[in-house]
């Protein structure tokens, strides 16, 4: 049997293919083609843009795919078909927190409130989630669809859009000013849900999630070993942060233990010479690349 899967092409395919990598599942594009190889006998990949993946998992097409919870959104408000999210996995482009959907007006604009933009025109990609925002809010606004480079389209195309941001420096490059947020995504793993009546197909969609999040967990952390005398114990685990606590262990010499602790990689370079001070010998830093939670 194969899991068909369904891989984001465009802005999220770089950094899926290296999520997948650090998941243990080596994928190989083509610039030529569509379907690329991974090094699973049991999965079939498929790159679809991420807007149509959540209608190919529904139509059975593919078993499981990964797509934002925009596009989720976004299809079942247009009456699409059910999918099941399998489990969120908070990655981005350049980051790995959520994505906003932002309403942004040009920094001239008089506009303050979405209520300001009642009978004014919103381009956007996202046009049924955006019209339901609207609804909520009860504005009268006109919503069209953008094919693309939605940023240049106010003031003469549009009074406002509704575009995707994570650092909002596209927004501010094109002097725009952001008024509210319409929704947060992340990205997440939906499937069919005939797919995951499959015993099997589950089973396979279960662990390929474990696995993409355990990558996850891992990103940003590192472990770190040290050795320490059994005295100057205290003094070490109360600098060190822990995912849980730290693991110590002795060692052959009873005066000494063997710690082992994962801590965010940012925070390294300050804690490795307070560890040194503290009296900590023999400390190594080695990458992770799976954290089970």
């Amino acid at each position: 049997m194969t899991l068909r899967l369904g891989l984001p092409k465009g802005s999220l395919q770089e950094a899926t293919i290296q999520l997948f990598a650090r998941a243990g599942f080596v994928i190989y594009p083509s610039p030529r083609s569509y379907f690329p190889a991974i090094d699973d006998p049991e999965i079939s990949c498929l790159l679809v843009r991420a807007q149509e993946m959540p209608r190919y998992v529904a139509a059975g097409v593919l078993d499981v795919g990964l797509t934002g919870a925009d596009w989720v959104a976004e299809q079942a408000a247009n009456g699409g078909g059910p999918v099941v999210a399998v489990t969120d996995l908070v990655y981005a482009k350049q980051s790995l927190g959520k994505v906003r959907w932002v309403l942004a007006v040009p920094e001239g604009s008089s506009v303050r409130t979405p209520a300001h933009l009642e009978g004014c025109t919103v381009a956007t990609e996202l046009v049924r989630v955006t019209e339901a925002y609207f609804r909520r809010l009860g504005v009268r606004a006109r919503v069209e669809f953008s094919w693309g480079a939605t940023e240049v389209k106010p003031p003469l195309l549009a009074d406002a859009i509704v575009e995707v941001t994570e650092t909002g420096s596209s927004l501010r490059a094109n002097r725009l000013r952001i008024v509210d947020t319409v929704m947060e995504s992340t990205t997440q793993l939906i499937a069919n849900p005939a797919a995951l009546a499959d015993e099997w197909r589950r089973a396979k969609v279960e662990n390929l999630a474990l696995l993409l999040r355990a990558a996850i967990e891992a990103l940003g952390r590192v472990g770190l070993m040290l050795n320490v005398r059994r005295a100057d114990l205290p003094g070490v685990l109360a600098l060190l942060p822990a995912l849980q606590r730290p693991t110590v262990a002795p060692l052959s010499d009873d005066e000494w233990v063997a710690v082992n602790t994962v801590v965010e990689e940012r925070q390294v370079r300050e804690l490795i010479p307070r560890l040194k001070a503290a009296r900590a010998q023999g400390i190594v830093e080695y990458p992770l690349n799976k954290i089970v939670v």
